[in-house]
């Protein structure tokens, strides 16, 4: 007798790089952009989706000396043997929309949120599959659309509890960059490649400080690995400079500007840039935004072969202890600036633009270590337990009735007993569990038990609400008829 082989099982497996995201996580996420979403119709931007999927040639990233796309994104071939790719951001299917929609009324203000995909090598909180949240203006040269840039980000904080001890906004322009590298080479402009290199170097102050960046613009430094990193190869006098310009403080944004408008000379598009600052400045004065909240920094350095002219950072300046123990502050969770260019590859025509991005999973993981994010995963906030299979048909009537009056209920399926329904209630987030035997029943009552109030009395809530909350019974007997009232009280001590 032949053995019949069992059949092969397929291997739970998940790509690298990806990964599943639990209810609890979601549900925070979602709360997050939901108030994000707020502050952009706020100021008027308008929702916008693009497809996932774009051709390659659309999202920029083809290497013309190889017959295949850029290893940075996700690319494969259609049926009609063209490079197709998964967006790597929102921003060049943006320009693709604006170039394929000439009708649009300018400024066209949108705001996108969704994923997008980098195939890049992952690491500790660095996915190949993270959200954004985009807003950008196109269509107009004001530097009113970027000092508004600054604002939204700043609201944006302020709208998720992020008070402004714990963020700043800075702000550069690439123009200045360019009049400070043309100061320093009067006579004959650098080579592109080597303004890159400079550029590039420049971008490095955070990880190798001041020191480091002079050598990278002179002789070279040695890395942490030993390995020797050739240098631009400029004169002292000329990496003197751009130490200056990295130096550049003052008391009030306009001092900055003015220091910096020394620093570029006679340099015309130098001169823009600073002229570009002192515009912005304007604007958030008059909107009520100090240099407390947002600031001009030169170190500032975004986007090198992408940004046009003001650049912009939201940073989160609170401090975290990294993987290694030691303390560090948060960083970066929003960036734009203004990319002029961008749709004038499609149309020949230049198309100002400019906004900011905002990455989700970033600012989410910042929101937790803020203690900013409520950690329940349940979406209903009230469970309807079943004490006695033969009063199902009254459960029923308890859960529809308080969905009906706009209150997230879930009744009990499963065939657990009550302890174990308590234990499923609490476990899954629930606030309220309603309780109801055949004595209650003929009673005309419910009783109403608050799970939260335990996880509340745990908290650092301060004395008054604590003393508050000491008060309330834990379980309560109510009016049947008053279900919904009764249940939306318990439910209020947790909105106060």
């Amino acid at each position: 007798m032949s053995r019949v082989e069992k059949p092969k099982r397929t291997i739970p497996r998940r790509l690298k790089g990806f990964r599943d995201i639990a209810a609890a996580d979601v549900a925070a996420r979602d709360a997050m952009i939901a108030r994000i979403r707020q502050v952009y119709e706020r100021y008027g931007f308008v929702p916008l989706e693009t497809p996932a999927l774009e051709y390659v040639d659309a999202l920029g990233k083809f290497l013309p000396e190889s017959d295949r796309p850029d290893a940075g994104i996700f690319a494969f071939k259609d049926e009609d043997e063209e490079w197709i790719a998964l967006r790597y951001d929102l921003t060049a299917p943006l320009s693709r929309y604006v170039a394929m929609n000439p009708e649009l009324p300018k400024p066209f203000r949108r705001y996108q949120i969704g994923p997008v995909y980098r195939l890049e090598k992952p690491g500790p909180g660095r996915f190949r599959e993270f959200y954004q949240c985009d807003f950008d203006s196109v269509g107009t040269a004001s530097m009113l659309a970027d000092a508004e840039c600054c604002m939204v980000m700043c609201d944006v904080m302020e709208a998720l509890g992020v008070t402004a001890r714990d963020f700043v906004v800075k702000i550069n322009n690439r123009k200045v960059l360019n009049g400070v590298l043309a100061a320093m080479t009067p006579n004959a402009p650098l080579p592109p490649d080597v303004a890159m290199h400079v550029l590039r170097s420049i971008d490095k102050l955070d990880r190798v400080g001041l020191s480091g960046v002079a050598d990278l613009l002179g002789p070279g430094r040695r890395d942490e690995s030993g390995d020797f990193l050739k240098g631009v190869g400029l004169l002292r006098a000329q990496v003197d400079v751009v130490m200056s310009y990295l130096q550049t403080q003052a008391d009030t944004r306009r001092g900055v500007c003015d220091a910096l408008e020394k620093l570029v000379g006679s340099s015309v598009v130098g001169k823009e840039g600073t002229d570009e600052l002192r515009q912005i400045d304007d604007a958030l004065a008059a909107g009520g935004y100090d240099a407390a909240r947002v600031s001009i920094d030169p170190t500032i350095v975004r986007g090198l072969a992408y940004y046009t002219g003001p650049v912009f950072e939201g940073v989160l300046t609170f401090d975290i202890l990294d993987e290694d123990g030691a303390t560090r502050q948060f960083g970066s969770v929003f960036g734009g600036g203004r990319y002029d260019d961008l749709v004038e590859r499609f149309t020949g025509q230049k198309v100002p633009a400019t906004g900011s991005s905002l990455g989700v999973d970033r600012l989410l993981a910042a929101l937790k270590a803020l203690g900013k994010v409520d950690h329940r995963a349940a979406t209903a906030q009230v469970l309807v337990t079943r004490l006695d299979k033969n009063l199902t048909a009254q459960y029923q009537a308890i859960a529809a009735e308080l969905r009906a009056a706009g209150i997230n209920t879930e009744l009990y399926v499963g065939t657990q007993g009550i302890g174990k329904q308590f234990k499923y209630a609490s476990d899954s987030g629930k606030t309220v569990a309603v309780v109801v035997g055949e004595d209650e029943l003929k009673a005309g009552q419910v009783s109403l038990k608050d799970l939260r109030l335990g996880d509340e009395l745990s908290k650092d809530i301060g004395a008054d609400r604590r003393k508050w909350l000491e008060t309330q019974p834990a379980q309560i007997t109510v009016p049947r008829g008053s279900v919904v009232e009764e249940v939306r009280r318990v439910l209020g001590r947790y909105h106060a």
